[in-house]
C-alpha cells in the first residue's frame, strides 16, 4: 500500500488531492490480509563494492537530528526553488507514517509558500516501483526524508524506481535532504543500529559515495560506533553530524549550518590513529581531498617521513620557475634541453582552470625563446588524460611545460594516469620538463599548497604527492614575496628529511644530473638540514650564478661571506594583507 498526497499551491488557496492507494497485484483490491514474515536483512556491502568519493550533482542537505534551525530549513527551501519549488516529503522512516500522528512532522513544510508539496510513503517495494507512485519525483526540485528508522526507508526504496527517481532530482540540479534517519541513508554503507563496539551495518541509498554518515553524533556520543565501523571500511571518510546541525554538500564542497558541528574522520589504518576535524558553521572541507587523504594513508605514494631519503635529480633536465616572468636564460636553457627550436614542446595548461588563449603570457614566452613547435593541451578529466591522441603527442615531445595555477587540478586530472607515465618518459629519454608557480610545485616528490579550498596551507593531506620528478624535495614558489619562511619551517618540522626549496619570482632552477644552477634576479632559499633540532632553523640563500649539489645537500664553490645573504626573519605566516599580489583563484569559486 502506498500513500501520496499532493498539495499544489496558489497565492490564496490550496487545492488538496487526497490519498492515492496503490495495490500492485494485477491492480485489484484484495480483501484478504496476507501476513508475511520480513525477509532477513541482507549483509552489508563488501568494502571493494563501495563506490569512491566523487563530486555530486545538485545539493545534499544532511541534518543530524534534533531541532533543525528554521533558517537552515528555509535555506533548504531556497535551494529547492523557493516559492517555485515542488517539494516531495518522504515519511517512510516514521512508524507513524500511515497515521495522522505524522502530521506534526509536516507543519513546517505546509507553512511554506511552495508551488507544490507532495507527501510520499509506501512500505511496499512493488508500489515503490510503480511509475504512478514515482511520478511526483519526476518534476520535484527537492526531496526531504523525515526521521525515524533508516531501515524502513531502504527496505522500501533501495533498488527501486523510487531510488532512481530521487537520484534524478540530484542529477538535474535539485536538492535532497533529510534528518536523523534521513541522514543515515545518505551513504552507500549505512549504520542501522547496534552498540558502539558492534555497529549494525547495511546498504544505504548512496547519495554521498565514499563516506559513512552517522547522526545525533555528539549528543549521543557515537564516535566509538563510527570509528569501529570505519576500522572495517578504512577507505571511507567518516562523517558524524550532530543534532541541530546541517551538512551541505555541493559538488565536492562540505559546508556547515547550525548550532553544533560536523566531525569528519580519516579512519585508523596500519597502526595510524584516526584523524578527526570538527567543522563548525561557516567552515568548509573538500570531499575529494578527504577521500584522497584516506587513500594516501592506506597506499602512500611516497614516504616523506623516511629516515634516509635520497634527494636526486632526473635523467633529463628540469627547469623550475618560482612565479612571475620566466627569466630569459631559463627559457633558452629549457628550449635547448628539449631538443632545440624544432623540438616538439607540449604545454599543459590544466592548472589555470580556464583554457588560456595563445597570446597568454603563460605560454607566449616559449615562441619568444625560439620554440617553433609548441602544442597546448588542457585536459580537465581523467578520461581526457587517458586519451590516445594526447598520449601519442606526449610520446613525441622533447619538452613538457606546466603553467602556473592551482596544483590540485593537476593532481585530480593526471595522478596515476597513462599521461603521468608519459610525463616521466619525457625525462627518461633525456628531454626537458619545466613549470612555473603551481606548475613548479608539482614537479617534486612533496606537493605544497595542494588544498583545493585554499593555497594558504602548505600541507594538505590527500594532495601531498607531486609528480616526483625531483626526489626527496618540496618546492614552494613566490617564496620571499609571500613571506613563506615559517610555512617551510613548519613543513620541515613535520618532514625534516625533505629538502625544502623556496623559489622567488623571476628566478629559476635548472637541474640536471643532481646539480642545480640558479638563474634570475632574485633568491632561492634551501632548507637542507635533516636533524630535527635544526630542520626549521637553518636555511641557505642561493643567488643567480650559484650551484647546488642535491645529493650532498650543499652549495658548490667557495664559502660565501655571511654578509652577502639577506637578513630575513622566520616570522609569522603571510596573510592576505601581507601578500603583495592576489593569490590564484580558489577551487570552489568556479
Amino acid at each position: 500500500m502506498g500513500v501520496m498526497m499532493t498539495q499544489p499551491r496558489s497565492r490564496d488557496s490550496y487545492l488538496v488531492r487526497h490519498a492515492l492507494l496503490f495495490l500492485v497485484a494485477f491492480g485489484l483490491f484484495s480483501a484478504t490480509l496476507v501476513v508475511r514474515a520480513d525477509p532477513p536483512a541482507p549483509p552489508p556491502p563488501a568494502p571493494e563494492d563501495l563506490a569512491s568519493a566523487q563530486p555530486i550533482s545538485g545539493t545534499l542537505f544532511i541534518c543530524g537530528g534534533g531541532k533543525i534551525p528554521d533558517d537552515a530549513l528555509a535555506h533548504f527551501v531556497e535551494l529547492a526553488g523557493g516559492h517555485k519549488a515542488h517539494l516531495v516529503v518522504i515519511t517512510t522512516a516514521s512508524e507513524t507514517a500511515e497515521t495522522s500522528e505524522v502530521d506534526s512532522r509536516l507543519e513546517f513544510w505546509r507553512r511554506q509558500k511552495l508551488s507544490e508539496l507532495t507527501i510520499l510513503h509506501t512500505r511496499d517495494r512493488h508500489v515503490a516501483d510503480d511509475p504512478n507512485f514515482t511520478a511526483p519525483l519526476e518534476t520535484a526540485t527537492g526531496v526531504w526524508f523525515i526521521g525515524g528508522h533508516q531501515q524502513r526507508v531502504t527496505d522500501a526504496y533501495l533498488g527501486t524506481r523510487t531510488e532512481t527517481a530521487i537520484k534524478g532530482v540530484l542529477e538535474r540540479g535539485g536538492v535532497v535532504g533529510g534528518t536523523s534517519a534521513g541522514a543515515a541513508i545518505m551513504s552507500q554503507l549505512m549504520i542501522t543500529g547496534g552498540t558502539p563496539d558492534h555497529p549494525e551495518l547495511g546498504y544505504g541509498l548512496g547519495f554521498l559515495p565514499g563516506t559513512l554518515v552517522d547522526q545525533h553524533f555528539l549528543k549521543r556520543k557515537r564516535e566509538k560506533r563510527l570509528l569501529h565501523a570505519l576500522s572495517e571500511y578504512p577507505k571511507l571518510v567518516g562523517v558524524g553530524i550532530d543534532e541541530n546541525t546541517a551538512l551541505i554538500v555541493q559538488g565536492r564542497k562540505f559546508s556547515v549550518r547550525g548550532e553544533s558541528g560536523v566531525v569528519v574522520y580519516l579512519p585508523p589504518v596500519g597502526g595510524k590513529p584516526p584523524v578527526a576535524r570538527t567543522l563548525l558553521e561557516g567552515m568548509e572541507a573538500d570531499l575529494l581531498a578527504l577521500h584522497r587523504a584516506v587513500q594516501s594513508r592506506i597506499h602512500p605514494k611516497y614516504q616523506f617521513d623516511d629516515a634516509h631519503p635520497k634527494p636526486e635529480g632526473p635523467s633529463g633536465t628540469l627547469v623550475v620557475v618560482g612565479g612571475g616572468e620566466i627569466p630569459d636564460e631559463a627559457a633558452e636553457k629549457f628550449v635547448e634541453a628539449a631538443g632545440g627550436p624544432q623540438a616538439l614542446i607540449v604545454v599543459v595548461t590544466t592548472a589555470l582552470g580556464d583554457k588560456p588563449d595563445s597570446e597568454s603570457r603563460a605560454i607566449a614566452w616559449l615562441t619568444e625563446a625560439g620554440a617553433k613547435q609548441v602544442r597546448f593541451v588542457h585536459p580537465q578529466t581523467r578520461a581526457e588524460a587517458e586519451d590516445p591522441a594526447l598520449l601519442a603527442l606526449l610520446q613525441k615531445a622533447g619538452g613538457l611545460w606546466f603553467t602556473g595555477g592551482r596544483q590540485w587540478r593537476l593532481v585530480d586530472v593526471f595522478d596515476g594516469t597513462a599521461a603521468e607515465k608519459a610525463f616521466h618518459a619525457v625525462l627518461t629519454r633525456g628531454g626537458a620538463i619545466g613549470g612555473n608557480g603551481g606548475g613548479a610545485s608539482i614537479l617534486s616528490d612533496y606537493l605544497v599548497r595542494g588544498n583545493p579550498l585554499s593555497n594558504k596551507e602548505i600541507m594538505a593531506p590527500g594532495y601531498e604527492d607531486g609528480f616526483g620528478f625531483l626526489k626527496g624535495v618540496a618546492i614552494d614558489p613566490f617564496f620571499t614575496q609571500r613571506n613563506r619562511f615559517s610555512d617551510m619551517a613548519r613543513l620541515k618540522r613535520e618532514y625534516p628529511n625533505l629538502v625544502g626549496v623556496g623559489i622567488d619570482e623571476e628566478t629559476a632552477l635548472v637541474i640536471k644530473e643532481g646539480q642545480i644552477d640558479v638563474v634570475g634576479k632574485n633568491h632561492v632559499v634551501v632548507y637542507d638540514r635533516d636533524q630535527p633540532d635544526e630542520a626549521d632553523e637553518r636555511f641557505e640563500f642561493l643567488f643567480g650564478g650559484d650551484r647546488y649539489d642535491l645529493a650532498r645537500r650543499s652549495r658548490m664553490g667557495p664559502p660565501r661571506d655571511d654578509q652577502a645573504a639577506p637578513r630575513v626573519a622566520v616570522a609569522e605566516p603571510a596573510n592576505d594583507d601581507a601578500d603583495p599580489e592576489p593569490q590564484p583563484p580558489l577551487a570552489c569559486d568556479e
